[in-house]
């Protein structure tokens, strides 16, 4: 808040006190800088919900807004996030729309795809066992198994249950390849 809209809020006759070098001067200086920084948050308080503005430790916090907590779930609260923060900022904005296909095919594929940054999820519902799903998992994504397990576990629908296979080798493992 500026000075002269505190000033105005003030008493007729302190207003005509506060001339430059009083103590009210002085202070109603003062209350200006107390408040200049709160009004700088204030000024940008909506870059706080944007998952592409807001800062790294708000976007975590977003992701239980959107139903999408269950990600970034740690043991403790210093714990490192299991995936990049680039990608959980796209879960947070996509998170209308995965919860609009939450228990479906679509949605389920999708949340694998925008966490772990790998596409060519396949989910197979093999017809002799009814309620059950096999998430085949991209090489690519062998090293975040965890992550898929923790999202495959949320997000199918609870009557459902889940088999994670890994398809073929992992890249930098490959049978007589040695990673440089």
């Amino acid at each position: 808040m500026r000075r002269a809209a505190i000033e105005r809020l003030l008493p007729a006759a302190y207003q005509r006190a506060g001339v430059p070098g009083s103590v009210l001067w002085a202070l109603l200086d003062v209350m200006e800088a107390l408040h200049a920084p709160d009004e700088a948050v204030l000024a940008e308080v909506d870059a706080l919900f944007a998952p592409y503005r807001a800062p790294g430790g708000m976007v975590a916090y977003l992701a239980g807004w959107v139903a999408m907590d269950h990600v970034v779930a740690a043991p403790r609260r210093d714990a490192p996030l299991p995936l990049p923060l680039s990608r959980l900022r796209d879960l947070v904005a996509h998170g209308a729309l995965l919860a609009a296909w939450r228990g479906t095919p679509y949605g389920l594929r999708t949340a694998l795809e925008l966490a772990t940054g790998v596409t060519g999820f396949v989910l197979d519902e093999p017809p002799d066992r009814p309620f059950h799903v096999v998430v085949r998992v991209p090489a690519a994504a062998a090293d975040q198994l965890a992550l898929v397990s923790r999202i495959v576990e949320a997000e199918k629908p609870v009557a459902v249950t889940a088999e994670i296979t890994l398809d073929g080798p992992p890249p930098d493992r490959a049978v007589g390849r040695a990673s440089v």
